[in-house]
C-alpha cells in the first residue's frame, strides 16, 4: 500500500512557492500526496497536479477571529481526513497547525507533524513593545498552540529562538521539537551571478509590512543617497492586508523624491541579478527568511537585523553585517560600508553562496523533513 500524506496549507500560492520541491521529492519515492488549501484556481490546481499531488479544498479565514468559522474549518478537515485516511498530516501555518492537528487527532491520523515558520505578528516587538491587540492574540495563540502541540507527534521549527519561545510559552516538549534551520531553496534555480557594482544597488524583498523594516530601509536609503545620488535602491513586494501592513500613501513620499524604485510584486530574479547587496532590516518574528536564502544563493551579500530568524543568515563580517532592529543610523552605516569598499560585494557575495550551499540546500533539508514525516528510505522500501 502506498504511504498517504496530506499537506494542509493556508493558501495555494504558499504551497506552490514554498512546498513544490518537497512535493516532488515525496512523489518521486512513491508517496501519495494530497494538498488541502482554500481558494484553488484552475491554474494553481493544475500546477499542483503537475507536481504529482492531488488537490482538495476547505474553507479558512486566515486573519479572522470568528470561532464559528474556525470550527467549520476544523470540521471540514476532519471530514477530509476521515474520508482519505492519510498516514500523516503535515501543517505549516498558525491556523492550520491548530485546527489541522485537532482534526487529525480526532480523525485518528497515526502521524501528525506541525511546522512553525516564525512566531509572526502576535509576538513581534515594535519600538514600544507589543500592542494590546498583539498581546491578546499572543495569549490566544499560545493557548491554542499548547493544545495543538499535545496532539502533534513532532513540531518543526526553523530557528533556535522560536524553539525556546515555544517551549517557554506553549509548553512544547524538547523531545517533540525538530530544528530544521530554514526551508531551503533549490540552488539550481537560484544560480550564482557575477557581482554587480555599476552602480552599487540595494534591494529589499518583502510583503509591505511595517515590521519588515520597510520604513527603516527607506529612511536609511534617503540618508545614504543624499551623499551618493548615483546609488540605486529597490523595493520589491506587494501591499498586504496584515494588521501591520503599510499603505500606498506610506510609500509614496519615497517614490516622489526618487529615494526608491518600487515595481511591486515581480519576478525577483532579474532584480537580484542587478543587485549589489540584499537588505532585510526586519524585526518581524521570521522563521528563516526565504528571500534572504534566495539572495545568498545568487551570491549577494546580506545586511539584516540581529533578530530571531534573520540572524541565522549572516556570519558577521563574512557574508554581510547584522544591525540592531529599528536602528536607522546603524543600517545607513552598514550600507555605506559597501559604498566605500565595493570589493566587499564580490568577496562577501561568494561567502553567501558558500553558506547557502552549506545551510540552505532544499534537497538536503527536504531529506531531513521527509524523515520527520515518516518517509525515510526504510519505510518506503517496506511499503
Amino acid at each position: 500500500m502506498p504511504y498517504h500524506l496530506t499537506i494542509v496549507s493556508q493558501c495555494t500560492t504558499s504551497v506552490l512557492n514554498f512546498r513544490s520541491p518537497l512535493i516532488e521529492a515525496l512523489c518521486a519515492v512513491g508517496v501519495h500526496v494530497q494538498v488541502l488549501a482554500p481558494n484553488w484556481q484552475p491554474q494553481t490546481e493544475q500546477a499542483a497536479q503537475a507536481l504529482g499531488a492531488q488537490t482538495g479544498a476547505y474553507t479558512l479565514s486566515r486573519a479572522g477571529l470568528n470561532p464559528l468559522g474556525d470550527l467549520r474549518t476544523a470540521v471540514q478537515l476532519w471530514r477530509s481526513f476521515k474520508a482519505h485516511k492519510p498516514d500523516v498530516v503535515f501543517t505549516h501555518a498558525a491556523k492550520t497547525n491548530v485546527w489541522g492537528m485537532l482534526a487529525a487527532a480526532l480523525a485518528g491520523v497515526p502521524h501528525r507533524v506541525a511546522m512553525v515558520e516564525g512566531m509572526g505578528y502576535a509576538f513581534t516587538e515594535g519600538a514600544n513593545g507589543r500592542s494590546a491587540m498583539q498581546r491578546l492574540l499572543g495569549v490566544l495563540l499560545a493557548s491554542l498552540y499548547r493544545l495543538a502541540f499535545k496532539l502533534a507527534h513532532r513540531v518543526v521549527v526553523l530557528n533556535p529562538d522560536d524553539a525556546a519561545d515555544l517551549q517557554r510559552l506553549c509548553g512544547l516538549p524538547p523531545h517533540k521539537t525538530v530544528l530544521l534551520g530554514g526551508i531551503g531553496v533549490p540552488l539550481q534555480d537560484w544560480p550564482l551571478h557575477p557581482p554587480h557594482t555599476e552602480p552599487i544597488s540595494f534591494t529589499l524583498i518583502a510583503r509591505l509590512l511595517r515590521e519588515k523594516g520597510i520604513l527603516e530601509y527607506l529612511q536609511a536609503a534617503r540618508l545614504v543617497k543624499a551623499q551618493h545620488p548615483q546609488l540605486r535602491f529597490y523595493l520589491l513586494g506587494a501591499l498586504d492586508e496584515n494588521p501591520g501592513a503599510l499603505s500606498q500613501a506610506d510609500i509614496q513620499p519615497w517614490l516622489d523624491d526618487g529615494t526608491v524604485e518600487w515595481p511591486g510584486q515581480v519576478n525577483v530574479k532579474p532584480w537580484l541579478a542587478k543587485t549589489s547587496v540584499y537588505v532585510l532590516p526586519s524585526y518581524y518574528r521570521e522563521g528563516v527568511p526565504r528571500s534572504t536564502q534566495e539572495a545568498m544563493a545568487m551570491g549577494r551579500p546580506v545586511i539584516t537585523t540581529d533578530a530571531p530568524g534573520c540572524r541565522e543568515t549572516v556570519v558577521e563580517g563574512v557574508n554581510g553585517f547584522l544591525v540592531p532592529p529599528r536602528d536607522v543610523p546603524a543600517l545607513a552605516s552598514a550600507l555605506l560600508r559597501f559604498v566605500h569598499n565595493p570589493g566587499l560585494v564580490a568577496t562577501m557575495g561568494a561567502q553567501s553562496r558558500r553558506l547557502a550551499e552549506e545551510r540552505f540546500d532544499v534537497n538536503r533539508i527536504n531529506q531531513k523533513l521527509m524523515e520527520v514525516l515518516g518517509v525515510g528510505a526504510k519505510r518506503h522500501s517496506e511499503g
